[in-house]
């Protein structure tokens, strides 16, 4: 059966989101259909909004997301209606050679699975289909997902909290753990304190790095970057990071992680590194401009840079282990909310984070769920 739901589409690009009714299908196999909660304002959200990456409109935008789960389709495993779940974009077969390999970020399939079986899955009122970003589109009162976009969480755990798992979390968290695996005693740069900065932060902390610091051009920020377990701040408004963070430590840091989506800070945290470090590049960077990196100083200093699609997660286990985390109040997650705003105030919650000044906006669409 068919709902009517209220949802903020983007009907063009540079534009804001207009809140129009939708109709939503009802889960097909190995499909589910969740009621949401809260969802988290992403910058790459915000970069489809502001042109900053081209899209084909209308779209339905958000991907990071809590709810509560109203309806399963045949053959879905281990999710049943009332079970409180978090979705997360890198979907997965769970047979293709990248998925047995423990590498399911990677997943040949993940665009078929994010289509999803029905091309109408949501109709606007003029009777135009509506493509939900990353097949999840949590931007909506309703979303119907993939069962292998869906992580299912205890109940006890706030689904405020909950809903930035699925990409804040996941990326900043997982790019240290997973991709560059940061060791105990290594020295940590992060450039960017937004939601994935702070977690990467956190991670570090977790890890046990030796010095961690943060790189942001707000203050605000970056006193909630210390907050969070960064033992030194640079404001790259006022000093030269680069210069600075090899000053803390005496020739550069073992780990770089760009969470900005920049040409010119990715060139910098390559730049920060000691000879033999690790720049880790996690913020959407657009192709233009591109990225200029010294070649000399990857080869004769033996400096690596790599790429990191949402913290090459492994969402369903990584996930248990935030809420663990955070249970044991060994991860903050109350600090990287900076706002919640009411759906009707969407836009202005993208305003917020356009201006540079929050951490993680939350936008509660359903918060009594």
């Amino acid at each position: 059966m068919t709902e009517l739901i209220r949802a903020a589409v983007l009907n063009s690009a540079p534009g804001k989101l207009d809140i129009e009714r939708l109709t939503l299908a009802a889960p097909a196999a190995d499909e589910v259909r969740v009621r949401i909660a809260y969802a988290g304002l992403c910058h790459s959200d915000l970069h489809e909004m502001d042109g900053t990456f081209p899209t084909e409109v209308p779209i339905l935008l958000g991907h990071e997301a809590s709810g509560v789960v109203e309806e399963v389709g045949a053959h879905v495993l281990g999710i049943e209606p009332g079970d409180h779940v978090v979705t997360c974009l890198s979907v997965f077969c769970g047979r293709c050679r990248y998925c047995t390999a423990g590498r399911p970020t990677l997943c040949e399939n993940r665009s078929a699975l994010s289509q999803g079986p029905n091309p109408r899955r949501l109709v606007n009122t003029a009777g135009v289909s509506v493509r939900p970003t990353a097949g999840i589109g949590a931007f909506a009162e309703q979303c119907v997902v993939h069962q292998n976009a869906l992580a299912v969480i205890p109940s006890s755990m706030p689904l405020a909290q909950a809903s930035i798992l699925g990409c804040a979390v996941t990326t900043g968290y997982g790019a240290v753990v997973h991709r560059a695996q940061v060791p105990p005693g290594a020295t940590v740069a992060v450039i960017g304190t937004g939601g994935i900065g702070i977690a990467a932060i956190q991670a570090a902390r977790v890890c046990g790095a030796a010095s961690i610091i943060a790189v942001d051009v707000v203050d605000g920020k970056l006193a909630r970057a210390a907050a969070c377990g960064a033992s030194a701040t640079v404001n790259a408004r006022v000093d030269d990071p680069v210069e600075v963070v090899r000053q803390l430590t005496g020739g550069g840091v073992d780990f770089a992680f760009e969470a900005v989506g920049n040409a010119r800070t990715v060139a910098q945290s390559v730049a920060m590194l000691a000879p033999g470090g690790t720049a880790t590049v996690v913020g959407m960077v657009p192709a233009n401009p591109p990225i200029e990196v010294d070649g000399s100083d990857l080869i004769f200093t033996e400096k690596t840079l790599q790429g990191c699609f949402m913290g090459s997660n492994r969402f369903r286990t990584d996930i248990h282990s935030f809420v663990s985390m955070y249970e044991q109040n060994r991860l903050d997650l109350d600090g990287m909310i900076s706002s919640t705003v009411a759906f009707e105030d969407i836009n202005a919650g993208f305003a917020e984070m356009a201006s540079g000044d929050g951490t993680r906006t939350l936008v509660a669409i359903g918060a009594d769920a």
